[in-house]
């Protein structure tokens, strides 16, 4: 039997089309009317503000001045930066040194306690709140405050110490222990990633596990063999996060040193050296250098972290990332 041919379909009418460019045309309006708080957000809190201080890193500028009167100097900022003042790397090693030492201690402390909690006993959701309770109080000054007390000669932690005959430190005044004060209260604020070690941990499928233990794996095989390949996503996640919250660490400093960075700069960080130049010395040129010199060198650590990713996170769908 011969196939008719199918007839065409007639365009839709002229006003039908302009009705539905007309209906789409009100659905962008509407979706721009829901996104311009974000929108204003973006331009008056970041994208001007960003752009105000490039041009500012470039002039002697002050608060205390229009903006329109700051002398235009080029590169001398960057110059004396670099050159000129050596607090700065003072305050580069110091940074450097917070987060290669805090940012591992803190991802372990977190995944150790991920591991203890990703099990079934009563209580469970009782004390998976309180090892997020500290990240959730985060860098508060409140926090900082208790910790300098806890802290002191006369602290809670020289009396533990006393009652086993140990003579503590002025931890926060000793330019010894100091930083390594400040550490210790980076990695006990290891509730956030430790949440996500423990969302990452469900995904991880039993019968793996099983299999293993079947095999003969024990219990640290099985760790290094299936939970971290498992789990490498999740901590190049929590890598990337910490890394630049351990870059950015600034309230715990300030408090703990009273915004001097002391004793003797130990725990003078990046930021709390940007703060004291552009709103204790007024030198607001100068801090905004640092603070681009800053974003260029934390995105540039990020792009290293994502380049080396590839060669040890490992997804499950074998796809490229």
């Amino acid at each position: 039997m011969p196939v008719r041919p199918t007839e065409p379909v007639p365009p839709p009418p002229a006003a039908t089309r302009r009705g539905g460019r007309g209906r789409r045309r009100r659905e962008d309006v509407a979706g721009y009317v829901f996104l311009s708080p974000w929108l204003l957000g973006l331009m008056g809190i970041t994208a001007i503000p960003m752009v105000l201080s490039l041009y500012l890193s470039f002039t002697d500028y002050s608060p205390l001045i229009d903006v329109g009167e700051a002398e235009w100097i080029g590169l001398d900022n960057y110059r004396e930066m670099f050159t000129a003042d050596p607090s700065y790397w003072h305050a580069v090693r110091v940074t450097v040194t917070f987060a290669l030492v805090a940012v591992p201690l803190k991802l372990a402390a977190a995944l150790g306690v991920a591991l203890l909690l990703n099990r079934a006993f009563k209580g469970i959701a009782f004390f998976r709140g309180m090892f997020y309770l500290p990240s959730l109080l985060g860098g508060s000054v409140a926090v900082a405050i208790v910790w300098r007390s806890m802290f002191n000669r006369e602290g809670a932690v020289n009396s533990f110490l006393g009652f086993f005959g140990i003579e503590g430190a002025p931890w926060v005044n000793d330019p010894q222990w100091a930083l390594e004060t400040l550490m210790l209260l980076a990695i006990w604020q290891f509730g956030a990633p430790m949440v996500i070690f423990l969302a990452g941990l469900k995904q991880v499928p039993a019968e793996l596990y099983e299999a293993a233990a079947v095999d003969g794996a024990g219990a640290w095989r099985q760790f290094t063999h299936i939970t971290l390949p498992m789990l490498s996503p999740v901590i190049f996640f929590n890598l990337v996060l910490e890394t630049i919250h351990g870059f950015q660490g600034f309230t715990s400093a300030f408090v703990l040193s009273g915004g001097t960075g002391g004793p003797v700069d130990s725990t003078l960080m990046y930021t709390l050296h940007l703060y004291n130049k552009g709103f204790v010395e007024l030198n607001m040129g100068y801090a905004s250098a640092m603070a681009w010199v800053f974003l260029l060198v934390v995105g540039l650590i990020t792009v290293v972290l994502f380049n080396t990713g590839k060669f040890w996170v490992h997804y499950s769908d074998n796809e490229e990332r």
